[in-house]
């Protein structure tokens, strides 16, 4: 949804209707996972994919006929069915399709939900699509925890306090790892029931990646990151190479020593498990500090070091006079990036960004041809 919301708002705003179908869940090798989103706008124009062009075609059909009827549905498209494999749906994966008609009134919450994406406030919105009560249908809950000495902030209901509860614990344990589900309850909310099914779009704020060392590399592993919807901070505790000219794609640029920035990020709450820190000073007073706090963080997706192997091995052993353990130190990726033979800090930039990707979906970093099984793996963590 995020990728959409922009132009879903412009109409919305403008008080039309549109048709958006959302990926709610997937089987085997689907190509993009759930939450992503297809509009079907007033003008007939479409934006965004659910299925990378399998299921565009009729997911675009069955959105102007759910905008006219009104009345949601949700489809399955599987390469084992006739009709998904006639539109197109080669793949051997299965997607669970959510179709509606989004409009200021049937969706009036939507704009205090894009004000929150906005501003980076976190923000679940819990859908019911499918129920054994019609009515139920298209229900919604709204999940706000708020900051630091905040309340959490509930609104809607599914019309059981058992469905309430069920669905809250679980929404907000998604909103903190950033995942969108479809969660399967019993139609009164029961945990091992069935015929109930609420999607979460969990809209958290993005992820951070954060670059520490303002060399030519940075900028590129800045791009990078910002291409792949992080949010990005470049940081050096010297002030005439941290510079936002010399950093365009950096959502922020921090001059201050590395290890006190991070320390004083993780002392205000900013760091979680999706965060991604890249140290790429190669200097031992830089890094050796910084990653005494990296590796000893609680959560983290990952950390990576550059430097040669010379740097490394050194950089090793001072982790271990500064009282570090293996199983700290096992944490850090070092050097840096997949060995895919990169020269420029362009290509650089690409074999960091794999490993990350690799490291957050379990990928093995091979070619796909000398692999078998599922192309698209379940997250590692």
């Amino acid at each position: 949804m995020r990728e959409v919301l922009d132009e879903l708002m412009e109409w919305w705003d403008a008080g039309e209707e549109i048709g958006v179908g959302t990926v709610v869940a997937t089987f085997q090798s689907a190509p993009r996972p759930p939450g992503a989103s297809m509009l079907v706008g007033p003008d007939g124009s479409a934006v965004g994919s659910v299925s990378g062009g399998c299921v565009e075609g009729a997911v675009y059909e069955l959105a102007q006929e759910v905008t006219t009827s009104g009345e949601p549905v949700l489809q399955r498209y599987g390469v084992s069915d006739d009709d998904a494999f006639a539109v197109g749906l080669t793949c051997g994966g299965i997607l669970d399709v959510y179709v509606e008609k989004v409009s200021q009134q049937t969706f009036p919450e939507l704009g205090r939900v894009a004000a929150d994406v906005a501003a980076g406030r976190p923000v679940a919105v819990a859908t019911v699509v499918e129920h054994p009560d019609p009515a139920l249908l298209g229900r919604r809950m709204f999940l706000r925890p708020g900051g630091p000495g905040e309340e959490l902030s509930v609104e809607g209901s599914f019309g059981s306090e058992r469905a309430d509860d069920a669905v809250r614990d679980d929404a907000l344990g998604l909103l903190a790892q950033g995942r969108s589900e479809v969660l399967g309850y019993g139609p009164d909310g029961e945990r091992r029931g069935e015929g109930m099914r609420v999607f979460v779009w969990a809209l958290a704020p993005k992820p951070r990646m954060l670059v520490f060392g303002a060399i030519d590399f940075a900028a590129a592993v800045a791009r990078v990151g910002s291409f792949l919807g992080y949010h990005v901070t470049v940081c050096d505790a010297r002030p005439v190479f941290a510079t936002a000219t010399r950093f365009p794609e950096a959502d922020d640029v921090v001059v201050d020593w590395p290890h006190r920035y991070l320390t004083a990020e993780v002392e205000a709450g900013r760091i979680d498990a999706r965060t991604v820190v890249t140290v790429l000073t190669h200097d031992p007073k830089f890094d050796v500090p910084l990653l005494e706090v990296a590796l000893t963080l609680p959560e983290v997706a990952y950390v990576g070091a550059m430097g040669s192997r010379r740097t490394h091995d050194d950089r090793l052993e001072r982790l271990r006079e500064k009282g570090l353990d293996d199983e700290a130190i096992a944490r850090l990726s070092s050097p840096i990036g997949l060995d895919l033979g990169a020269r420029t800090p362009e290509e650089t930039a690409i074999s960091i960004a794999a490993e990350v990707i690799a490291s957050r979906w379990g990928g093995s970093g091979r070619r796909l041809a000398a692999t078998d099984g599922r192309i698209h793996a379940d997250a590692a963590r």
